[in-house]
């Protein structure tokens, strides 16, 4: 009894979290370790089945063989059969985020054209 308290509490639960999915996600952490939870990221738990997101289609080969351990490593930290199988799916490219272009004083979007008004300004005055 003493090991399963320990290991709860290493999963750094929220206080009066008993949400399974919760505890599922918190657990994946433990049980892929450091190198592959880095490029993993459990994003549900649907009808037992573990949903994981992966960086690409060769993580996702790889990991699918790895997955009886996975989910070994799993119940051993959750102290019952929570997770009854793993999904490795290949996660969306995400865009960063982007900067604004400032809006030019003279309205003007190509920057030629934009230092020949510019210039003929200039000109005029």
């Amino acid at each position: 009894m003493q090991r399963a308290a320990s290991l709860i509490r290493k999963l750094k639960l929220p206080a009066g979290s008993d949400n399974p999915e919760n505890r599922a996600k918190a657990a994946w952490k433990l049980a892929a370790g450091a190198k592959i939870e880095r490029y993993t990221l459990a994003s549900a738990l649907v009808r037992g089945t573990l949903i994981i997101e992966v960086g690409d289609m060769i993580w996702q080969r790889q990991l699918y063989a790895l997955r009886h351990h996975l989910l070994r490593n799993l119940t051993e930290i959750l102290g019952e059969p929570l997770v009854t199988d793993l999904d490795f799916r290949p996660m969306l490219k995400r865009r960063g985020p982007q900067s604004a272009e400032a809006p030019r004083a003279d309205g003007i979007a190509d920057p030629v054209m934009s230092l020949l008004y510019q210039q003929s300004k200039k000109k005029l005055a």
